[in-house]
């Protein structure tokens, strides 16, 4: 008899974070359990018509502006079964880290502006972030901007650590019109938007009138 293989192994969502001058993986934080929801909101980017001009009415100045919203549960349980070294000795703490740490400017870049700036340097320049990829499957690798986050922590082990926090994540997804032509980032939301075009072509439908029975064109 033959038995039953178990539940298929389903792919990870994650956010990976990639730094842009190398360009080199700083870090990926899988998701331990998939979101069983998502919200996306697109927002049209439209020319401005003050003018009036009925020719201007369906013109578009780029890709619409998206966001997501996603809660992430992390749980250190499963380590702690299996004595898992760093979730005895650190909890969750490590992953809530990782994300948090994608909001913060390196420090050793900190470092560096605080003495240019004791050494009475005026123009000292803005801090680079690494850029961040929202990655949902195959057809999903968005470049996002994490613009804020909030994390609910549920469970300590006995040093205070935290070993079970939900996390609510909140997303813009950056486009061609935010990012430089022909690099990662912006040939990444290209592919997407490619691919939601050809979905689109794959799910459309070629003749209207047959399911709303009205005669468009």
């Amino acid at each position: 008899m033959t038995t039953f293989p178990g539940s298929p192994r389903l792919p990870k969502g994650a956010i990976v974070a990639i730094d842009t001058s190398s360009p080199l993986i700083v870090s990926t934080i899988a998701f331990q359990y998939n979101p069983e929801t998502m919200t996306r909101t697109l927002q049209a980017q439209t020319v401005g018509n003050e003018s009036g001009a009925k020719t201007e009415a369906l013109r578009l100045a780029g890709a619409p502006v998206e966001t997501i919203k996603l809660d992430v549960e992390i749980d250190a349980t499963d380590q702690l079964e299996k004595a898992n070294a760093i979730a005895i000795g650190f909890g969750i703490y490590p992953q809530l880290s990782a994300l948090e740490t994608l909001l913060y400017p390196k420090s050793t870049q900190v470092i560096a502006n605080m003495a240019l700036a004791k050494l009475g340097t005026v123009e000292i320049i803005p801090m680079e972030a690494p850029m961040t990829l929202l990655v949902w499957g195959a057809k999903r690798v968005l470049p996002v901007r994490l613009t804020d986050f909030s994390i609910t922590e549920e469970a300590y082990d006995t040093s205070l650590n935290p070993i079970r926090a939900k996390v609510s994540l909140s997303l813009r997804v950056l486009s061609y019109n935010d990012l430089p032509w022909n690099k990662l980032g912006s040939r990444l939301f290209l592919a997407n938007q490619i691919q939601k075009e050809l979905m689109g072509v794959v799910g459309g439908i070629i003749n209207p009138a047959a399911v709303t029975g009205v005669n468009i064109i």
